[in-house]
């Protein structure tokens, strides 16, 4: 598989991902399924808020990439973060558990990253532990 076809293989998955039920859509076609409910107490993270969390992230072929799972949770300015991961965090609360699912555009876009294919629709696990 080319790249082109590689990044339409990847457009496809997220367009028939966003048809399953319980996925809901976010801003810049990024998507996500709750897997688990915070305290919904309306605090969310703002761009420039220290957010942790753990996470696990793949690409669409099940191939998992990285993951803080069984390690220190991540901790970092919200803003440091690749535009799916800011966009999805911003909805979030402290608890909340959901997987995300952020198109090429919003993760790493035309650029290859260890692991990560140029063109690669992402996955990600996200639980958010806190907000500083």
């Amino acid at each position: 598989m080319n790249k082109r076809e590689y990044a339409q293989a990847n457009k496809a998955w997220i367009e028939a991902k966003a048809q399953e039920e319980g996925v809901k859509a976010l801003s810049k076609g990024i998507y996500y399924k709750v897997l688990a409910e915070g305290r919904n107490d309306g605090r969310h993270p703002s761009p420039r808020s220290i957010v942790t969390a753990h996470y696990t992230g793949w690409t669409i072929n099940g191939k998992k990439f990285d993951s803080s799972r069984g390690g220190v949770p991540l901790a970092i300015r919200l803003c440091d973060l690749i535009e799916g991961w800011i966009v999805a965090m911003q909805q979030m609360c402290v608890g909340d558990w959901w997987e995300v699912y952020i198109p090429a555009e919003m993760g790493y876009g035309k650029f290859s990253q260890p692991g990560i294919p140029a063109g690669s629709t992402l996955v990600f696990e996200i639980e958010l532990l806190g907000i500083a």
